[in-house]
């Protein structure tokens, strides 16, 4: 199957502007995560920016990038506008993977792929399991609730997306940011309203559930930090820095 990775990012990110080009070893944070998308080796990568600075940084680091207007709602519709522009053909799958985690395990896309390959799903995404417990009332941290129990073999439907959770309800994963598109469930997706549901939580994953669109989840063999603040920033560069 003809697959096609893209990273869609923005200078604009309103609790850390200007983090795509943040620097770890030398590195912006979205060349490291072109770099891992890369090593996956299951298709093309391309970021989709509304940054000419962010292009520029990209294609300086030998990597590929498209500029995309700067009136996406989503990252989703900015990830179709890019694939409108790119013109590729026969393209059946989508990957994308979010320019935040420099830190995302390569296998864990690579089973995303396999999982979607071999299911023929419409979306398939990732999560991972939760040890700290205070992570279900901590509204940056994502939970995606299963119908069945998570494990390698399986690939399940999620039943619902949420930011906050009073206690740990039975199948209830940390959602991570990566999503693979069959490519006319991304049109259909692009073409529907923002539903209420996704436009409180902020999540644009409940558009899909709203409109009777199935996302099934694999299990991620890591859980990954995503920059969203100065501290997240802090924190990832100390390990990337010690682990170089």
């Amino acid at each position: 199957m003809k697959t096609l990775i893209i990273i869609p990012s923005r200078m604009s990110a309103t609790r850390l502007p200007g983090k795509p080009l943040l620097k770890i070893n030398g590195l912006s944070i979205i060349s490291h995560v072109v770099k891992k998308a890369k090593e996956t080796n299951i298709g093309e990568v391309y970021v989709a920016a509304e940054d000419q600075e962010i292009i520029n940084d990209v294609e300086q680091n030998g990597g590929q990038a498209i500029l995309t207007s700067n009136h996406n709602k989503t990252g989703t519709d900015r990830i179709y506008e890019a694939i409108k522009k790119l013109k590729k053909k026969d393209i059946e799958l989508v990957m994308n993977i979010q320019g935040d985690e420099p830190l995302i395990n390569i296998e864990d896309i690579r089973i995303l792929h396999k999982k979607m390959v071999k299911s023929k799903s419409k979306i398939g995404t990732l999560a991972s399991n939760i040890s700290d417990k205070t992570m279900f009332k901590k509204e940056s941290v994502v939970k995606v609730i299963t119908k069945e129990s998570l494990k390698t073999s399986l690939f399940p439907e999620a039943l619902n997306f949420v930011r906050k959770l009073s206690d740990s309800d039975e199948n209830t994963y940390q959602h991570l940011g990566v999503y693979c598109y069959e490519i006319k469930t991304l049109e259909n997706f692009v073409s529907l309203h923002q539903s209420q549901n996704e436009i409180k939580n902020k999540l644009e994953q409940l558009r899909a559930l709203d409109n009777n669109i199935k996302i099934n989840v694999a299990l991620a063999k890591s859980s990954t930090i995503g920059v969203d603040t100065e501290e997240d920033f802090r924190a990832i560069k100390k390990i990337m820095e010690y682990n170089l």
